[in-house]
């Protein structure tokens, strides 16, 4: 199972659209489903240029449901400053000793 197939599994069909980002049946989040799917064929355009999928999950429980993608919460990494990997860290170099 690919999440990025251009053609959809046959379960995405019976797929619900899901209020709050979770499974409509059980409350599991994302994480919890065995199979997802990505339908990046037809993006929907927003503001500045920004698009949103389509994002399919079969959960545990056996409901097929979807939601947007700018639905889902932010992971736990989502505020962190990405490494840009120029200057030097601080703490990386006092920690081996380069002052």
């Amino acid at each position: 199972m690919e999440a990025f197939s251009p053609t959809p599994p046959t379960w995405t069909e019976l797929a619900t659209h899901a209020q709050g980002f979770c499974c409509p049946t059980c409350s599991s989040s994302s994480t919890a489903a065995t199979a997802a799917w990505i339908n990046r064929r037809s993006p929907i355009l927003l503001e500045n240029r920004k698009r949103k999928w389509q994002e399919f999950y079969n959960c545990e429980c056996g409901t097929a449901w979807w939601g947007w993608s700018d639905d889902r919460t932010p992971n736990e990494f989502a505020d962190r400053v990405p490494y840009n990997g120029g200057d030097s860290d601080p703490d990386f170099d006092s920690f081996f000793g380069y002052f």
